[in-house]
């Protein structure tokens, strides 16, 4: 069923600028703060777990609106059209980790080594592949907002991920990186889909069924969503600050790096997210399914990512700086793909839809 299109306000109009200043504000508050930020850093969902607590909650924030809108009821009907969901885990799980392999050895063991040596192109290539090797679970949703996507086939799209990714992530890691003892920790696994997902997710279910039951849908929906609407944007900026803040030390000293990594993940992005929005019209898939599942097809669980590079090589190794450059790249890039998804829909649409 088709939803009216959804018109940006002047800030999330905008947000590639917020974006921008998010990051030079993390930067200066991670610069001139650095005692406050090293111990927000250090607030984790129980030792050892990497899942930063001020981080988790900004997501909550981020995701819990969204869940709210979500009619869980319709979920059994995604089952009856199968083909967006295929074409997201085909790109998710067959074509995204290889081609950031492919992207990373071409990139920094050949175009870019007469600037990296070959330990630190290792360390490159590593933190790209676990970057692209989890699907993402929570920036989705806002992407999903933003493109007026399908919000009960989006939560299936990201469910399935989410489980496919309890045994696919490791694996696929440890043979991309091609060395046998990288073993990811299945505390932070575990953990990251709990928090960022499992919480928000119950969350919203269970306030959108005790509201419906109690006030109805008509308070539900006309007094009791809209004050949620400025929630999610703001939410995502806050948690850019924070990360950005984080890591403040190596986005500053070496700048270099994080200019040659912004290469392969845009172009990563780019080709993934175009080749699910081409598949998906082929196939002549909804565009309100097909415009999110190019976003899913091309963005990252960063928040899982940064946490297993920094685990396995530690805060201040080249694979944690490639996760935290996809952070960087990926909201604008990501913004720009949601505008070409929303400026596309009459040209999608010119296909008649097909049951998916």
């Amino acid at each position: 069923m088709s939803q009216p299109t959804k018109r940006l306000n002047f800030f999330e109009r905008y947000l590639s600028l917020w974006v921008l200043a998010c990051m030079l504000v993390g930067v200066a508050f991670g610069k001139g703060f650095a005692g406050v930020v090293n111990q927000l850093s250090k607030l984790q969902f129980g030792q050892g777990s990497q899942v930063n607590v001020p981080i988790a909650i900004l997501i909550w924030l981020m995701i819990y609106p969204m869940m709210l809108k979500i009619d869980f009821g319709s979920l059994i009907d995604v089952t009856k059209r199968p083909k967006g969901l295929l074409v997201t885990l085909f790109v998710n799980w067959l074509v995204k980790p290889f081609s950031m392999a492919f992207l990373a050895w071409l990139f920094f063991r050949h175009l870019f080594s007469p600037w990296v040596d070959p330990a630190t192109a290792r360390d490159y290539t590593a933190g790209l592949i676990i970057l692209a090797a989890a699907p993402c679970t929570a920036m989705v949703f806002v992407w999903s907002y933003l493109t007026d996507g399908d919000p009960a086939y989006t939560l299936v799209q990201v469910a399935v991920n989410d489980l496919i990714m309890l045994v696919a992530f490791a694996p696929i890691v440890m043979f991309l990186c091609g060395v046998s003892n990288v073993v990811v920790p299945s505390r932070v696994l575990v953990t990251s889909v709990v928090v960022f997902i499992l919480i928000p997710l119950s969350a919203g279910w269970l306030t959108r069924t005790l509201l419906l039951k109690s006030r109805g849908r008509e308070w539900f929906e006309q007094t009791f969503l809209p004050k949620f609407h400025p929630v999610t944007v703001v939410a995502l900026l806050a948690t850019l600050v924070l990360i950005f803040a984080f890591q403040a030390e190596n986005l500053t000293t070496r700048w270099l790096a994080v200019v040659l990594l912004a290469v392969p993940i845009t172009l990563q992005v780019y080709f993934n997210s175009g080749l699910t929005y081409l598949l998906m019209r082929k196939l002549r898939v909804p565009q309100n399914v097909a415009a999110p599942g190019a976003l899913i097809g091309a963005s990252n669980f960063f928040e899982l990512a940064v946490a297993v590079a920094i685990t396995l090589f530690g805060p201040g190794s080249g694979a944690a700086l490639a996760c935290v450059v996809g952070v960087l790249v990926e909201v604008p890039v990501m913004l720009s793909v949601c505008k070409v998804c929303n400026t596309s829909r009459s040209w999608y649409g010119r296909v008649a839809p097909t049951k998916t």
